[in-house]
Formats: structure tokens, sequence, C-alpha cells
């Protein structure tokens, strides 16, 4: 619950809130699915291009449908307009990348860095807009930051080796889905105060 106090009686209104709390495990799945990929490419450096990209593009998608998911469930009288665009976004790129897997390199990697740089200006963006109706918002802050410096930085070092780009997309992937955890299980202790 939140730090914030309110008068004995008082009834909080937390429309962005708790629509999304009520979908915490949907988040939790979108986190659990970024760890897994990012897993993946540690443990598989060796990975083709191809292959990383077939890996990438259901990524994105499911990331995108999760996110989707979230943004549309739950009967929220305010929009969630957020969340939605980062679920289409996913979805767009992750259909993007699948349709067409045999793009050079460097297509991929401005797929990969745009999708960053978008969802994570919208990961801000709702983390301002719902932070008067929970406390420790950073995490949804935290998460677009990271995703936010992911795509510059691949966008900044586009001629980095197939090595490095796939062990910072795996590293990107592990903190990402850590985050949005960690986010996911705030919004659980939510949930559990709305139900």
């Amino acid at each position: 619950m939140s730090s914030r106090t309110y008068p004995p009686g008082t009834v909080q209104m937390r429309p962005m809130l708790d629509p999304l709390a009520r979908n915490w495990w949907l988040i939790l799945l979108r986190g659990a699915l970024a760890i897994l990929f990012g897993i993946l490419t540690f443990f598989w450096p060796s990975l083709t291009l191809f292959t990383l990209i077939i890996f990438y593009g259901a990524f994105a998608m499911l990331d995108g449908v999760f996110s989707l998911i979230a943004a549309v469930t739950g009967g929220m009288p305010a929009p969630r307009w957020w969340l939605a665009l980062v679920g289409v976004l996913g979805i767009v790129v992750g259909l993007m990348t699948l349709a067409w897997p045999g793009l050079t390199g460097l297509v991929l990697l401005y797929f990969i860095a745009g999708w960053a740089i978008a969802s994570g200006i919208f990961q801000i963006i709702g983390a301002i807009r719902i932070r008067q109706e929970i406390d420790d918002e950073w995490f949804l802050i935290a998460e677009g930051v990271i995703s936010l410096l992911f795509g510059i930085l691949i966008l900044a070092y586009p001629g980095a080796g197939a090595l490095g780009i796939a062990f910072a997309i795996g590293a990107f992937a592990i903190v990402h889905g850590a985050l949005l955890i960690g986010f996911s299980l705030k919004l659980k202790k939510h949930a559990e105060v709305v139900i």
C-alpha cells in the first residue's frame, strides 16, 4: 500500500494502479520471458545471427502481446495508452523480424534499438503517470531508462561484433526482466489490497 496517508473512511481511488495490479502476473510473465531470452543468449554465444534474429523476434512479439493484454484488461477508466503502445511496438517489431529474418544484421540492430528507445520512453511516461498511486515506481522508471540507454548504445555502436551485440542484448534482457519482475511483485502487493 502507498505510504501516503488518507483520513479514516476515505475511499482511495487508483484508476491507473488497480487494473495494473489485477494483472500483475502479465508483467511477471514479461519479466520471466526477458530473463529466459537473456540467459539463452549467454548459454549459446555461438548462435548464428539467424537464430538470434528468430529468438529476438519471438521475444519482442510475446513481450508485446503480454503488454497489450495488460493494457486492455481490467476495465480501467483511465487510459493505459503507454502500455498499449509498448505492446503494439513489440508485436510489430517481432512480426517484422520474424517475417524478414534475412535482413542484414545492421537493419535488425536498428529494429532492436528503435524498439528499446520507444518502449523505454513509454515506460517512463507510464511511471510518471502512475507515481501518484504507487510508491517505488522507480522499477518502471529504471526499466524505461535501461531500455532507452540500451537503444542509444546500439545506435552509437552498430558495428560492434556479433558476439558483443549478442551479449549486450542478453544482458539488457536479464536486467529488463529483473526490473519487470520487481515491478510485478510490487503490483501484486497492491492487488492483494484491491481484491
